[in-house]
């Protein structure tokens, strides 16, 4: 890859993650990889995408393990940003440390996961070490239950970024129980979304692309372009069989976008909220 610190952004992909199947892995997790996802290869397909900059994503099978991902970020600090998964005992000295490293947000993957009460101490410690670092937090969860963790963490005054278009069901449609309502807690200018992960909503392929786009536009109109970054979500666990990095660009020019909206959520939006120089 050349040298990002005199790279110009021709677009940031905001979702991705490096792995390697010899990594220590969660006990409690719903994948278990066959194959490594390295930092060389995924660089091999931003270059081959046309994408100079990333942001990685630890993946929830390795849980709290980020080892991995920090020497991603040491490989190539001006050309990736990182968001890690922490235990929210983690003292805010050591998330300075990793900020040091170019970590900019912790993941909260709560697919299959109890609920957590950000009202109890612990949370609240951790919430308000993530707002002293300008930091987010990242929501992984089926959007009938964003509605109220969004509540739960707008007094707190952080960023927070949304998966996955929020992971709505497509066969439902915009009225689906939660879409709107996620809309309309996200229109203080606190909460990003990213357009991401299409072929993970639960339809068709052509559902899931008709709602994505629909979706799109709503998006804009409540949160604005300025709250959008795209992500390709490579290596696309679960799905690669049948995904690739090309054809979730593919599903990118499907959507329809405006040059202005495209610049947006490849180069505007990811370049303020993930702090790229």
């Amino acid at each position: 890859m050349p040298d990002t610190r005199f790279t110009p952004i021709s677009g940031i992909d905001s979702h991705a993650h490096v792995f390697s199947r010899e990594l220590s892995l969660a006990a409690a997790r719903r994948y278990t990889p066959g194959y490594d996802a390295t930092l060389a290869q995924y660089q091999s397909q931003l270059q081959a995408n046309g994408f100079s900059h990333g942001v990685l994503v630890q993946p929830s099978f390795l849980g709290t393990h980020n080892r991995y991902l920090l020497a991603a970020l040491k490989q190539a600090p001006q050309q990736l940003r990182g968001v890690v998964v922490l235990d929210p005992g983690t003292e805010r000295a050591q998330m300075r440390e990793l900020a040091g490293q170019g970590v900019v947000g912790a993941r909260l993957n709560l697919m299959g996961c109890a609920l957590p009460d950000f009202n109890q101490p612990v949370w609240k410690a951790f919430l308000g070490n993530i707002a002293a670092l300008g930091w987010h937090i990242e929501l992984h969860r089926q959007v009938e239950d964003l509605p109220g963790l969004l509540r739960q963490l707008k007094p707190f005054g952080i960023k927070v970024v949304i998966d996955h278009f929020g992971r709505p069901d497509a066969r439902l449609g915009l009225e689906q129980p939660g879409f709107r309502q996620m809309l309309e807690l996200g229109q203080g200018g606190q909460v990003w979304m990213k357009v991401s992960g299409i072929y993970r909503l639960t339809g068709t392929e052509q559902q899931n692309l008709d709602f994505a786009r629909a979706a799109l536009r709503l998006l804009q109109q409540s949160l604005g372009p300025e709250r959008l970054v795209w992500g390709s979500d490579w290596p696309h666990t679960q799905h690669e069989e049948r995904v690739s990095y090309t054809s979730v660009v593919q599903q990118l020019d499907a959507l329809e976008c405006s040059a202005e909206v495209r610049h947006a959520l490849l180069v505007e939006a990811p370049r303020a909220l993930f702090g790229f120089e």
